[in-house]
């Protein structure tokens, strides 16, 4: 099973959107295993030694810090990145999507932008 964790800025209904779509769904927030504030490199580090995909709002550092992960052969189990304006409901059918359709090691040291589909 895809395992996530969420950054302090990804909007909680989301979250709570996800859970209550798919009451199995594996996701913790940053928030939630003292990780609030921290440094982006900080939360990827985190994210990979707990195998967990990042999901996040944050395009404008969060795939730098990640591709820096990959570059320097360290592990990153992925990235989803949802923008700020997308609907939540999709969202969350997107991100839903991820889990049923992909292995639990299919995105280690990838980002995906979302929506999946126009």
């Amino acid at each position: 099973m895809i395992r996530f964790v969420a950054d302090e800025n990804l909007n909680n209904d989301i979250i709570r959107g996800m859970r209550l779509s798919e009451a199995d769904v594996d996701i913790v927030r940053v928030q939630d295993v003292g990780l609030y504030g921290a440094p982006d490199p900080d939360i990827l580090e985190w994210a990979a030694q707990t195998r967990r995909i990042l999901l996040t709002h944050d395009v404008s550092t969060i795939p730098q810090h990640a591709y820096d992960r990959v570059r320097a052969g360290e592990p990153m189990p992925g990235v989803v990145l949802v923008p700020w304006d997308m609907a939540i409901g999709r969202a969350i059918e997107d991100i839903l999507l991820v889990c049923e359709y992909s292995l639990e090691d299919e995105w280690e040291g990838q980002i995906l932008y979302l929506p999946i589909l126009d």
